[in-house]
């Protein structure tokens, strides 16, 4: 089993920056793939970003691309999501997963584990 708690969200102006974290608990993040979803109220789930176990590898959404970073720590279990240039469109409660395997995935149905959410607003 793998616990996530994200962390870090808050309401921040447009053009603003925030990190979240995601901290994991559990022997096997090391040899897991991490991701961060989102979801807006009336709307579904969507991929954000995703990262491979060792970190060698990220996909980003098109949305989010040379706005939003993710990054890992496997000496601390920890996955983060640099996110900048914040608009009204990415308010969303913000999602962190994990996967059992190793390679990262932009597939929600491909991860098997999943912390609580973190709210982002951005206001105008």
């Amino acid at each position: 089993q793998v616990r996530l708690v994200e962390s870090g969200g808050g309401l921040v102006q447009a053009g603003g920056s925030l990190r979240l974290s995601c901290a994991a608990s559990g022997r096997t993040f090391s040899s897991s793939a991490m991701g961060w979803f989102r979801q807006a109220p009336g709307k579904e789930r969507d991929f954000v970003a995703a990262i491979s176990y060792s970190g060698s590898t990220t996909y980003n959404a098109d949305s989010v691309k040379g706005r939003f970073t993710i990054s890992r720590d496997n000496a601390k279990n920890t996955v983060y999501l640099q996110l900048n240039s914040l608009n009204a469109e990415d308010t969303a409660v913000y999602y962190c997963a994990a996967r059992r395997w190793r390679g990262a995935s932009a597939d929600r149905n491909e991860y098997d584990f999943w912390g609580q959410g973190t709210q982002v607003t951005v206001s105008s």
